[in-house]
Order: structure tokens, then sequence, then C-alpha cells
């Protein structure tokens, strides 16, 4: 059986997520292979690099935001950065002055979780009550965004775009809050909707799904505790066996009210990808834990995640379930251009020191703890695996389309991925379509990257 014992959260602070000291700039950054020559633009990737810490309680979701790139263009690999996103606390830690901007209800914080690119804008984001950070093209900061004023509270770490209407969604949440909020952003990136959903106990909602009607809302077992304040935890959010899970619809263009459908208790942090089907339903594929999960110390009793479908039909008020893929794994990402609409491919990442670190067990396979990026063809119910390795770490992979009218499977993966020889990481581009063949292109970069969250590819335009 699994250990019933937590580790100690320092384990966050080591290894593979041990933070970085110093910001760099590298030019001309040496490439093994041929760089597509239409990849122009940036691979951006954001993720916690607590600056000095040294604390047994560390979460691995509260470190300052550092944002680390790569820009791309005409076959070569321009330049590497990574700079820490400067709230105010990080620029006095860098005795800097703060570039200032609009703070909501006092939570200044470096967004840590995602960079996106909307409206002309490079955006660090972070969920739970923060603003996100305008980064500018070379990753400096800007200052706090809340889209020209019309953003009236927090905003969230995932968001959607729609690839027809070029809006932006996006969930957010606050533990003062007696609801979440649905918020659209217009393609020129100004707020030009809210919608309010009342739910009970503050739920912490990661992530959430689109479709062409409705908004997929997922209401799980992790509220917001004041008892964890009180005990001093930095993230206040724990499992609640009280709190009823479900999944809601809510019609995306905010014309009526959310539908609940209760599921059985699970957490998920990822949604790969949601769409209507023909029959009226929702299908939404997620990567889930099986039962409880511990946000608070990122701890999971029952092992790995795993990629599911669930359909969620309203004319039967139910949500049916399906495994998909068993092996462990998260981060799971498609084809920006399908989002909302239906999927074939989807790619994922089996990080093993993720896997270790939340398991806190020795019961699993070896090759739990290895590193691959998964490719998972949907419609012939395949998987492909690329392993780089037990000591190789990877991290979650973008597609990058080989041109803007390109078929859904035409085009690239890219992933940072540790380089234990250099003691460094690389970026790896791999061609689509011949997933567990040799890279397209490795580009070497000058330091490690620390284990993160999620980023983007930000074409130039």
């Amino acid at each position: 059986m699994p250990d019933t014992n937590p580790p100690n959260a320092k384990r966050f602070l080591e290894g593979s997520f041990a933070p970085v000291s110093e910001e760099i700039t590298a030019y001309d950054l040496p490439v093994t292979g041929q760089l597509p020559a239409g990849l122009n633009g940036r691979y951006l990737r954001n993720g916690p690099n607590p600056l000095g810490m040294d604390d047994a309680n560390y979460h691995w979701f509260i470190g300052a935001g550092m944002v680390h790139g790569v820009r791309l263009r005409d076959g070569k690999a321009e330049w590497y950065r990574n700079r820490w996103v400067r709230s105010q606390a990080v620029a006095k830690a860098h005795r800097e002055s703060w570039p200032s901007g609009p703070v909501h209800e006092n939570m200044d914080f470096a967004a840590n979780t995602h960079i996106i690119g909307h409206g002309g804008r490079t955006l660090a984001t972070v969920e739970a009550g923060p603003l996100p950070y305008e980064l500018g093209y070379e990753l400096d900061t800007l200052g706090p965004c809340d889209f020209g004023g019309t953003l009236p509270g927090g905003f969230a770490a995932h968001t959607k775009v729609d690839p027809r209407t070029g809006e932006l969604h996006a969930i957010a949440y606050f533990w003062a809050w007696d609801y979440v909020q649905h918020v659209v952003v217009d393609a020129t990136g100004k707020v030009i909707r809210t919608t309010n959903v009342p739910v009970p106990d503050g739920p912490m909602m990661h992530d959430f799904a689109l479709t062409r009607n409705h908004v997929v809302l997922l209401d799980l077992p992790v509220t917001f505790s004041m008892g964890a304040v009180s005990e001093g935890r930095e993230l206040p959010y724990v499992w609640n066996p009280d709190h009823q899970p479900r999944v809601g619809l809510l019609p995306r263009d905010g014309s009526g009210d959310v539908r609940w459908f209760e599921v059985d208790p699970c957490w998920v942090f990822h949604c790969l990808n949601a769409y209507d089907d023909d029959d009226g339903r929702v299908v939404v594929d997620v990567c889930q834990y099986e039962d409880s999960f511990d946000v608070s110390t990122l701890w999971a009793a029952r092992g790995p995640v795993t990629l599911d479908r669930w359909i969620i039909d309203p004319a039967a008020g139910t949500v049916t379930q399906r495994r998909l893929n068993d092996r462990g794994q998260e981060f799971p990402r498609v084809d920006d251009r399908v989002i909302s609409r239906p999927h074939r491919y989807g790619y994922s990442a089996v990080i093993g020191e993720v896997t270790r670190a939340i398991t806190a067990s020795g019961d699993f396979a070896d090759d739990a703890f290895t590193n691959a990026l998964l490719k998972h063809d949907l419609k012939n119910d395949s998987t492909q695996a690329r392993e780089f390795g037990r000591d190789a770490t990877v991290g979650e992979a973008v597609f990058a389309p080989s041109s803007p009218d390109a078929a859904e499977d035409d085009g690239y993966v890219m992933a940072f991925v540790h380089n234990p020889e250099r003691a460094a990481s690389d970026l790896v581009v791999l061609a689509a379509q011949d997933f567990t063949g040799a890279p397209v292109a490795t580009v070497h970069l000058p330091a490690r990257i620390p284990l993160g969250f999620h980023g983007s590819w930000v074409p130039d335009h």
C-alpha cells in the first residue's frame, strides 16, 4: 500500500524542482538538426522559481513565477532568456522599481502558472485572485494587467481561445466570493462579458473546458479552508469529502443558468479538450486523479493520474466515464486550433519526478518514474510514447502547426527536456507525424530549467 504519511514539502525545492538563481540571456544558440524555417516566434514556459527560500513548508504553487523563453526565426534559435515576473516583492528583492499597476484585493503575486499571447499582449497568469502580469517581447515585466480596466476582479491560470471567434475564455475564482466567474475577453484584449455562477464552499477550479455551446465547469471536492489558514498552510485549499463533486454546463453565450451533473469523487487539474457531439452530448477528455487528492500537500494516495473521457448527456442527466490511457500522465494539450471542436490527437507528459513526489511510494513500477511525451490518437485508440529516460526530465508538450491552415497533426511538438550529460536543458522539437523518431531539432540551452507548469508557442505575426 502507498505510504500514508505525505513526504516533506521540501521535495519541491530539490532535484529537478530546485530553483535557479540567475537570470540569463544567451544568443545564437547551438542546434542539433535543423529548425523548420516556418517556426517564427517564441516558445515560452512559466513556473515557480522561489527567491532565497529554504522552507520545509514550501508549496510548489506559491513560488515566484519565472518565464523561460526561446526565440526562433528563419531556422535559427536567436536567444534564450529566463526572467522572474516582477511583482512588488520580486522587484524589491532585485532592488528595482516596481512597474506599478492595478492590484485585486491587495493580492499582488508574481504569476507563476501559465504564459499566453492574446490581443497583442504576453501574459503570465495565475489563479485564485491575483491579476495576470504583462511581459514585453523579451520577457521584461511591464506590470499587472486588468485588460484596460475592463476586468472586474481576479483572473485565472488557464484560458481557452475559441479559434473561430478569437475570444479568450477563463474561469476566475477567489476565496472571498460565493461564486466563480466566467470571463470573456475579445480578440482585441477587452473583457466583453462576465457571468457569475454561484457555488458553495469556495472550490478550487484550476481548469475548465470549452465547447461550441458550453463552458464546462469542474466543481470538485477541493475547497477553501479557514482551518488550513489558521494552521499556517501555504495553500489553504484541502480535500473536502462533504463537498458534492459535480460537473456543470454553462451556456457560453451567457443566455442561461448552469446545469449540474453529479460525478464520483475525484480530482482533475487539467482538461485535454471538449466538444459537443452530434447526439447533443458533451465529450470532455481529462487527466483524472482517482478518489481523493490532497492539493494542500500535492500528495495522491492512489498513485498516478490517467487520461479519461467523460460523456455528459443532458437528455439522460448522466455522466459516463471511459479510460483512454492508464499510464500515469499530466499536462494534457491539443493543437490550440481545435479547442472547443472535435479533436483526434492529444499530447501529455509522463514526468517521473512529479510522479515520485506526489505518490510518496515505491509501490509503482519503476517505469512510472521515467520521462516521456505521449501522443494519443483518439480515433484509433492508440498511443505513441517518445521516451527520454529516467534522468531526462521532460516538461509539458506544446503543439505548433507547420502553417496556419495545416491539418491537425501537421506540425511540431515542443518541450523543454533536461539533458543529464550537460546538466542543462534542451528545447526538443519533434515532428508530430514522426513522433517516436529522432527530433527534427534540439536547441541546446545554456542552463538548467526547473520543472514548471505551462507554456505556449506564440508565433510572430
